[in-house]
């Protein structure tokens, strides 16, 4: 089996995503191996074209950016203190799709993803982006479930 070089997560900042994350560094410490950390911006509906007082779509758009890179700042600053060998990003786009582009451009050898385990019409309604993930992926998925107790 070839070796971790470089371990993607995927961050939406919930508390299974957390639990991906804590995984995906482990791993990343036991082989040495760069962690990719990755929050996409799910895109905000696009109003332009419509009349809404005082909402610019471009200004909606940059503060959400901001927004989520303090998040990231935060995160990092309080799961990684000390640990060096990690970047990040944070992109806007469909989140499966954008999580499977940024692994094979950083040619990422995993994903790790943290999954909410929804079933029935929660499933039905929103989807699970674990599940496109782990069906659209040429590489290796692993998801990891909120554990209930």
């Amino acid at each position: 089996m070839k070796d971790f070089t470089t371990i993607l997560v995927a961050i939406d900042f919930s508390e299974s995503s957390n639990n991906a994350f804590a995984l995906a560094l482990n791993m990343s410490k036991k082989y040495s191996a760069r962690l990719v950390l990755v929050h996409v911006i799910n895109e905000p509906v696009d109003l332009r074209g419509f009349y809404v007082p005082h909402i610019s779509f471009e200004k909606l758009e940059e503060e959400i950016e901001q927004g989520a890179g303090k998040l990231m700042e935060s995160f990092c600053r309080q799961h990684l203190e000390g640990y060096e060998n990690y970047e990040t990003f944070i992109v806007p786009g469909l989140p499966y799709e954008k999580i499977i582009q940024q692994a094979q451009e950083l040619s990422a050898d995993l994903i790790v993803l943290g999954t909410h385990g929804r079933t029935g019409l929660d499933h039905v309604l929103f989807g699970s982006t674990a599940e496109k993930v782990v069906r659209k992926s040429p590489l290796p998925v692993l998801t990891v479930r909120l554990q209930n107790d």
